[in-house]
């Protein structure tokens, strides 16, 4: 999939952590990484990767909405949180869902404008078919 080449080739962590791409839209994006190289000493998944994870699947879903809108800009994070609801002890999945395209419409227009917007962008981690974190994030785009 040329996401997962993307994410691999530009952002090389990704592919340390052995990052899928399950799917990638606009409207969602699934993300999956296994265990093993995300393990720390309790043999669950390492907060750090799980985070690493649920960004990525945020940025990308912004990233895949810009390049179907043709729009041209850097976009980086500016502000992160998780919360943990549960050890992670196995495989696990980012999912980052998006339906609001008002903001989405402000976020182009603003960006136009001004060559810089911000969106606000939700995540959840899967294991085992259940929720075990979750991620917001507020991404910048600057043209």
């Amino acid at each position: 999939m040329a996401v997962e080449r993307y994410l691999h080739q530009q952002i090389p962590l990704s592919a340390a952590m052995g990052v899928r791409v399950r799917m990638a839209t606009p409207e969602r994006v699934q993300l999956a990484a296994p265990l093993a190289p995300n393990v720390n000493h309790q043999e669950t998944v390492f907060g750090g990767s799980a985070a690493a994870l649920a960004t990525l699947s945020a940025w990308t879903l912004l990233h895949v909405r810009m390049a179907r809108a043709q729009l041209r800009a850097r976009l980086v994070i500016q502000r992160s949180a998780m919360e943990y609801e549960r050890p992670i002890p196995g495989d696990f999945d980012a999912v980052c869902r998006f339906s609001d395209e008002l903001a989405w419409e402000r976020f182009r227009a603003t960006l136009a404008r001004r060559g810089r917007a911000r969106l606000t962008l939700r995540a959840c981690l899967i294991h085992d078919a259940r929720r075990v974190a979750t991620f917001e994030g507020d991404f910048v785009a600057l043209g």
